[in-house]
């Protein structure tokens, strides 16, 4: 039996009303998405850290994840993994007719435009192109920064953008410059408004150098983790806590951790 088949006969035993798990037969689309959203994660994670055999485990977790909603919908008469992997196919091959159809795109810019082309004739198939705006479709449960990158990719492929680097570095520096207004001010509302705004730019700057924002924070997230770390273990060596020590000798130990490497 292919392994496809095996697995949507286990997960359609797990669901069965009488023999399958209670577990899996309580949840639902609403309740699974917080496992959805955590499988994902973990695939990056093991993808970050080049573990390609933990890579094989997390994926086989993510695709569970499309097993268990395709059975739901099935079980509801909505629809089911057939059908799922059929359009799924489908959308690829319409998306790419450089591909499949020998249509020759004369620059990338070209490719893009008929990219986008075709998703909005896609949208208007689904009836969707009354009052369709060009950002309504962006997931408001993506994570911020990932949501924020959204965004303004859209806009800037519709010519909202900044048309190089630099202007953005001058729109960093003045949000930055807003916030200190802020802060001086008092006022929290106003203060997070310019966080927000702050960072925002941030997220924009990060696409103007080609830097996925989402990715390059959790890269500082993990070498702060690990000099974080670095100073633990040599306080603990020394029989001291961070909580107690001075924040000059905390710091001798992150400029140590540093010249050390620790990332």
């Amino acid at each position: 039996m292919p392994a496809i088949d095996r697995l949507l006969e286990i997960m359609a035993r797990l669901r069965d009303p009488r023999e399958g798990c209670p577990w899996d037969r309580a949840q639902t689309f609403h309740s699974l998405i917080p496992y959805t959203l955590e499988e994902a994660y973990e695939v990056a994670d093991a993808i970050e850290r080049e573990d390609f055999d933990d890579l094989c485990d997390e994926l086989g977790d993510l695709l569970l994840q499309v097993v268990f909603h395709c059975r739901i919908a099935e079980e509801q008469g909505l629809f089911g993994f057939e059908q799922v992997a059929g359009r799924l196919g489908d959308k690829l091959v319409r998306r790419h007719p450089h591909v499949f159809s020998g249509l020759d795109y004369p620059s990338e810019a070209a490719r893009k435009r008929a990219w986008e082309a075709i998703k909005r004739e896609e949208r208007r198939d689904k009836g969707k192109s009354g009052g369709h705006g060009i950002l309504d479709d962006v997931p408001a449960t993506l994570p911020a920064l990932l949501q924020a990158e959204k965004i303004q990719g859209r806009a800037a492929r519709h010519g909202f953008d900044w048309p190089e680097v630099a202007p953005v570095f001058d729109k960093v520096e003045e949000e930055l410059e807003e916030l200190r207004e802020a802060w001086r001010s008092g006022d929290q509302d106003h203060i997070r408004e310019e966080v927000g705004d702050l960072l925002f730019v941030a997220v924009n700057l990060a696409r103007h150098v080609g830097v996925h924002p989402e990715l390059a924070l959790r890269e500082s997230n993990r070498k702060f983790s690990s000099r974080f770390r670095y100073i633990e273990e040599n306080l603990e060596r020394q029989g001291r806590t961070v909580t107690e020590t001075p924040l000059a000798d905390l710091d001798a130990l992150w400029d140590e951790a540093k010249r050390r490497g620790k990332t």
